[in-house]
């Protein structure tokens, strides 16, 4: 009795099945075809398949008979959904007078993808080079196939030919377990690779921002961090393949400056957060809600009175877009100068997300500054800039995206980070 209740479960699965991927079929017809003769011989092949499905059907004999039959047709069904045209965000119109082509390195990034949507949005058209070392193609699968749209897999390292009206030179590892991975690498991609990005700035008379970071302070004996500070680093440090190496790439944007003419801008970017971080890059935000989702120990280290400074991303790609459209050459700081040791937001993060997770302590990283907040008075007078998401609002949009990303057990379930209209009110 049970097995024949089984049998006519399948049957019915079978028969809904067949009749969805019929549905899609004549969906897909119409939708991608105008021609009336090519409809109606379409659909005679379908009616046909309808009746050869029907006769598979009936010459199931078991169970597994039943299971294989459903199993093909959720293939064909898959199949069936990659004919279907691709709804994408609804973006602006630009003109070919304002519709600027732009490149953004590093872009299938944390930040770089939120770059795109936002360039996406105003209508222009965005090229994306990634090596896709710490990016990866679902930050940006939802713009592939966009007309504006054009996804490279290229390392900058090595030379890079088209044609584009700005560049924003988003590629490198940006946390210290990535960065420290393979140091020698890291150099080369923001030596070499600057050099490769200002090269391809110069032949086409592209402008070019370069982003530079806070770690160029170093453990800053000057609290906050005016741009005019030089740092305090250590050159043979583990951090200085990064620290040191984005120095070079701000010496190197102001060589070409003066020596070829070049339009360079230099962001110094401080702690920045937000959906699509790397749930693995070792940084404070990333560490601590990882760790209180899971109901791990919230691990601080050190005395835990090492200060930061954390701006969500809607605010740095607002500023990063503010910068490259304004007329400054000089470096300037894009943070939060709203300060908080790492003691209190492991606090703030334990009470958003809840659960038992305790705060331990642990040794010292070596070299890790004590203190790091940014003056912003340059980005306000020049820009008009200063973040505007309150922590408290990031961080529940970021612990939402890390909670779904733990909700994941197959490719087809996506936590996908859909840019709207909002996209540019927010920033």
């Amino acid at each position: 009795m049970t097995q024949m209740k089984t049998m006519k479960l399948c049957f019915t699965s079978i028969t809904v099945l067949a009749s969805g991927f019929m549905l899609l079929s004549i969906w897909s017809i119409m939708v991608t075809s105008q021609q009336p003769g090519l409809v109606h011989k379409r659909l005679a092949e379908i009616d046909s398949t309808g009746l050869k499905e029907d006769k598979d059907a009936s010459e199931i004999k078991d169970i597994k008979d039943a299971q294989n039959k459903i199993e093909e047709l959720e293939n064909r069904l898959k199949e069936m959904e990659y004919r279907i045209p691709k709804k994408y965000p609804d973006v602006q119109f630009l003109t070919y007078k304002d519709r600027k082509r732009i490149l953004i390195t590093g872009g299938a990034g944390f930040v770089g993808s939120h770059l795109v949507d936002h360039l996406m949005m105003e209508g222009h058209e965005v090229i994306v080079v990634d090596n896709f070392f710490t990016g990866r193609k679902r930050n940006v699968e939802h713009w592939v196939g966009h007309e504006n749209f054009e996804l490279i897999h290229h390392d900058i390292v090595n030379p890079l030919f088209i044609e584009v009206d700005e560049i924003y030179h988003l590629a490198s590892p940006a946390s210290p377990p990535h960065y420290m991975f393979n140091p020698v690498k890291t150099i080369k991609t923001n030596t070499i690779g600057t050099i490769n990005v200002l090269g391809l700035a110069k032949r086409v008379n592209a402008r070019a921002l370069i982003a530079s970071t806070s770690e160029v302070y170093g453990d800053p004996e000057v609290h906050p961090q005016p741009e005019n500070y030089w740092g305090h680093v250590n050159p043979i440090g583990p951090r200085a393949c990064y620290d040191e190496a984005k120095r070079v790439a701000e010496t190197l944007a102001y060589s070409y400056m003066k020596q070829d003419k070049i339009e360079v801008r230099v962001a110094r970017i401080f702690n920045t957060y937000g959906p699509r971080m790397h749930m693995q890059d070792g940084r404070v935000v990333s560490n601590f809600i990882l760790q209180a989702l899971t109901g791990e120990d919230i691990t601080v280290y050190g005395s835990g009175k090492q200060t930061r400074s954390f701006q969500y991303v809607s605010d740095l790609v607002d500023g990063l877009i503010k910068l490259m459209n304004s007329n400054i050459s000089l470096p300037v700081n894009l943070g939060n100068p709203d300060e908080h040791t790492i003691e209190e937001f492991a606090r703030k993060i334990q009470k958003i997300v809840g659960g038992k997770s305790k705060i331990v302590h642990m040794n010292a990283m070596e070299d890790d500054p004590q203190r790091r907040k940014p003056d912003i008075t340059r980005a306000k007078t020049y820009l008009n800039w200063e973040p505007m998401v309150p922590l408290e609002v990031g961080l529940q949009k970021t612990m939402e995206y890390f909670r779904g990303e733990l909700l994941r057990s197959k490719h087809s379930e996506r936590n996908l980070q859909m840019p709207t209209a909002e996209v540019l009110v927010e920033s």
